[in-house]
Order: C-alpha cells, then structure tokens, then sequence
C-alpha cells in the first residue's frame, strides 16, 4: 500500500531517549499493521509536521521546555484541518486533577503516564489506528473513483471527438459527392450548348440568323466554363494564400456599371428595375479581385430575384471604410441556410432540376477575397421570400486614378508578323484564324524545334509560346530565343493555364515579356500584342 493511504502516529518528545523507546515500542507493531511513526522533538516541530501530514493519533510530551505538551495541543486543535486528531498526553510526573481536567479540556483523548505497557500503549493506539484506516480506505477508494471518471471522462471526450471527427468526414464526403454531381451538370450544360451551336454552324442548310445565334451561344457559354473554372481556382488559391493583390484606387461605381455591362451577355439584366447609388466611391483594391467580388455578388441577385424584381446598389463612406450595399427583392435566405451562407459549396436549394444552378463556390471566394483586401463582408435576411442583402465594407482611398480610355487604339502595322507555338492542333488553328482575321500575318509552330527555326528564318515581331508542350517546353524556348542574337529581340508572350504568381516569376524569368493564361478573352490577347508591338525593339 502506498504509504499515502497508511496510518501515521506523530510521537512528539523533547527527550531523545523518551522518543526512541516510544517510537522504539510502536516500530514493530505499527510495521505489522500498516502503519507509519513519525517523531518529532519539540512543539514546534510537531505542528510544522501536522501542517504537512495527516495523523491516527498523537502521543505528545506534556513537560516540554518552550512549548509545553498543553500548548501545543491547543496550538493543534485551533487548526480546523487539525482540530480532530485525537491526542494522547504521555508524562513522567504525576499529575493532579486539574492538569488532567486541563489535558482533556485541549482535546486530549487519554492520559498515559510513565514507564508505559508496550501492550496498553498498542491496545490505546490501535482504536485510532484502526478508525483511520476505514477512513483513508474511503479516501483510497474515492480518489479511485475520481480517478476512474476522469478516465471516462477522457475517454468519453475522445469518443466524442472521433463522433465529431466521423460526422465531419461523412459530411465531407457528401459535400464531394454532391460537388462532382453539382460540377457534371454545370459543365455539361454549357457543353451542350456549345456542341449543340457548333453542329449548327457546320450544317450545311443552316440559315445565316441561325449561324449568327449559334456564334454568340458559343462565346456566352465559353465565358460561363472560364467563369466557373476561374472561380473553383481562385477559391483554391486564396484559402492557401498564393493570391498576391495588385492595389490601386478605383472607383466602385465605375466598377458596378463595368460589371452590369459584362453580365448583360449572359444574364436577363434588362428583365429587372435597377436603383444605382451615381456618386463616387474610391477604394484601395486589387481591380480584377474587386470586379470579381462584385460580378459575383450581382449575379447572385438576379439569380435569386424573379424577373420584374428590384436590386439596388448603394455605396456610403464611413471613418475610412467604403461600403458598398447589394440589395434585391428575391427569394430571400433561410434561417437555416443564413449562418452558413458563406461556407463553400452551400446553396439555397439542391433540387434535381438545378434551375438556379452554380457550384456553391461564389460567395465563399467573395468571403475570401473581401477578408483578403482586410475588409469585411455581412448578409442580411429577414427569412424566405423576403429579399436579401449583402454589404461588403473595404479600406477607402483618398487618391482618384484617372481610368484609362476605352476603345483598340492600334499601333501597329496589320500586316505585322506573329509566331505561334501550339501543339494543340484544334486550338493553334482557332487562334491562327483568329489572328488571320484581326490582320496579322501568322506563322504557326507545333513544337520548340520547329518554332525557333520559323523564329530564325522568319524574325516575327511577337512570338505566343505555350508552355506545356512536349519535349522542349515554353520555358526552354524562350531561353534558347533570348539566347540566340538572331532572335534575342523578338517580344515573348507565355501561353498557359496557369496563374499562379510562382508561374509568372518562372515566365518572366526565362525570358517572357508577357504572361497570358488560357481561356483568352480575344481583347485581352489584342491588347497584350498591341503593348508589345508598341514598345521600342532592343538591339
């Protein structure tokens, strides 16, 4: 038994050898029945002791120099930890009357005088002993207990997490699942409509009006596939941190009217009453993250707005903060859903029909590219069909930039030679068409070798490089370019489905001027050579 749960007898005596025959008497008897003697030579020892330990019983001294036997037992017992320990006087002397009265009004127990019987001594001794077993018995058995629970409850508590930690995979695992089915249909919609369109204009018969419909179908689908890709890898890069901001003061009303126009291609925008805020409101933004939050939260209006409903927009500046308020008329949000109207891949409503359709992504990249310019964003709903309201609030700026003027202004001359280095058979002729038709002279490549021999014989003006290609890369060809004196001064531009700012370091690095990432928009890649063609030649 450890020797927290035995008995302890406090021997307290100022005369070492009155304490070794006491101690002496008790040694082997206390050894046999599981309990501990401690001595002690004054009163003050004593009571340090009893500040320490708990104790059976005390056999204590009661002429002692300093302090007495009495004083000590009153010294004891006034200690409400202490206060029931039973003591036992012990003395050589005869005593009266009243130092007995006076033993027993400290608390004393018994009054034993000397030369003491082994066995009476062990007879007096063992009633408390034997009291504080039981006790310390109850006391081992309780701290087993409180042991026991807290090892159930530990258990218990990592039950519960594994529950939780089960829960969230299942979960998690349904949101995939209902991820790549939410993703097949959103992809194959466009897709079809793309086939669809593009089997049109092949067919022979097909009338010009048809043709025409059939080509603005195929470019409002391809922009509704970049508009989901772009979103699910933005998402991807913002929430690890690989989005690096390009701040600079624009005006969020100018933004608002940018972002109505490019929606108007492939939303009913006329189909609702519009109330615009037309003052000015400047703000500290990232202007393509800015356009994106905006479209994003627009688009999220008229999908969940009936035709003929209202959306309003409203701006307001504040202790430096630049609000902007999108409010409709619509469907409105749950209490349910409100809570969790930011988390990703949650919507509205999961009907097989998918009519409002969406992956659920938007407003979680809103989230994350508000937070990111260290703004802040909040939604309000006062429940279903009752219209919804989201106001995202962004560092304000006291600079005007003076936006730049619209329009193609061209530089160049038409008849100016590209290089084009493709391997994809069917996306080098759609861009050889394309450019053909803008007026530029194109000499097409389908791999690194073959595109620096045309880069050497030919000496374009501009060369678009893609750079996943077979064998020798983008990267690789533009260094052997820069190398060469004959192609040194041709302008590079990269070609790639990849963004990232680590991928524009790598361009710019091997030698590219520009760095364009696919799906082109045709004004983008028009505006890319112009700024080429326009820039001085190096020697």
């Amino acid at each position: 038994m450890s020797s927290k749960y035995k008995p302890k007898i406090l021997v307290v005596n100022d005369d070492a050898a009155s304490l070794f025959a006491l101690t002496g008497l008790l040694g082997t008897w206390a050894e046999e029945n599981g309990c501990l003697v401690i001595p002690a030579r004054s009163g003050e020892e004593a009571l340090r002791n009893v500040l320490q330990d708990e104790f059976a019983v005390i056999l204590l001294d009661v002429n002692m120099p300093g302090m007495d036997g009495f004083e000590t037992a009153e010294a004891i017992h006034q200690r409400p930890r202490s206060a029931s320990i039973p003591i036992i006087f012990i003395t050589a002397f005869l005593a009266d009357e009243l130092n007995r009265l006076k033993a027993y009004q400290q608390g004393a127990v018994d009054y034993l005088f000397t030369p003491i019987i082994p066995q009476v001594l062990q007879a007096k001794v063992s009633v408390f002993v034997s009291l504080a077993k039981k006790n310390l018995e109850l006391k081992a058995q309780a701290d087993a207990l409180t042991q026991r629970t807290a090892d159930l409850e530990i258990t218990n508590s990592r039950l519960q997490r594994e529950i939780r930690e089960r829960k969230l995979a299942v979960e998690q695992n349904r949101a995939k699942d209902e991820f790549l089915a939410m993703l097949g249909h959103e992809l194959r919609n466009p897709l079809s409509a793309i086939t669809s369109a593009a089997s049109l204009i092949g067919f022979p018969g097909a009338k010009e009006e048809s043709v025409n419909r059939a080509k603005l179908v195929l470019a409002r689908q391809a922009q509704h596939l970049t508009r989901i890709v772009d979103d699910l890898l933005d998402l991807g890069r913002v929430m690890s941190g690989k989005i690096v901001l390009n701040k600079k003061p624009v005006n969020m009303r100018e933004i608002v009217l940018s972002c109505l126009e490019s929606l108007r291609a492939s939303r009913p925008v006329d189909s609702y009453q519009w109330q615009i805020d037309e003052k000015d409101a400047w703000i500290e933004a990232d202007l393509t993250r800015i356009e994106q939050i905006i479209t994003n939260l627009i688009d999220n209006a008229i999908k969940y707005t009936p035709a003929g409903g209202t959306i309003t927009l409203e701006s307001s500046v504040d202790n430096g903060q630049t609000s902007l308020t999108i409010s409709d008329s619509g469907i409105g949000i749950s209490k349910e859903l409100l809570p969790r109207i930011f988390d990703i891949f949650v919507q509205g409503e999961n009907s097989l029909d998918r009519a409002k359709g969406g992956l659920g992504v938007g407003l979680a990249l809103v989230r994350q590219l508000v937070e990111l310019h260290g703004g802040s964003i909040l939604v309000s709903s006062d429940g279903e069909n009752l219209g919804s309201s989201f106001t995202i609030s962004m560092p304000g700026s006291s600079m005007q930039e003076t936006a730049p003027p619209s329009g193609e202004a061209r530089s160049h001359a038409t008849m100016q030679k590209l290089l084009l280095i493709e391997d994809n058979d069917d996306g080098r002729d759609m861009m050889t068409r394309l450019l053909r038709s803008h007026g530029f002279d194109v000499l097409e490549a389908a791999s690194g070798p073959e595109g620096i021999a045309l880069a050497q014989a030919e000496k374009p003006g501009v060369a678009i490089i893609d750079i996943g290609l077979p064998g020798m890369d983008g990267y690789e060809i533009a260094r052997n370019m820069r190398a060469d004196k004959e192609t040194r001064s041709i302008f590079l531009i990269a070609l790639t489905g990849y963004g990232l700012q680590e991928d524009r370091k790598l361009s710019t690095k091997a030698g590219f001027d520009m760095h364009l990432v696919k799906p082109l928009d045709v004004q983008q890649l028009m505006q890319a050579i112009d700024a080429c063609l326009s820039t001085p030649q190096a020697n």
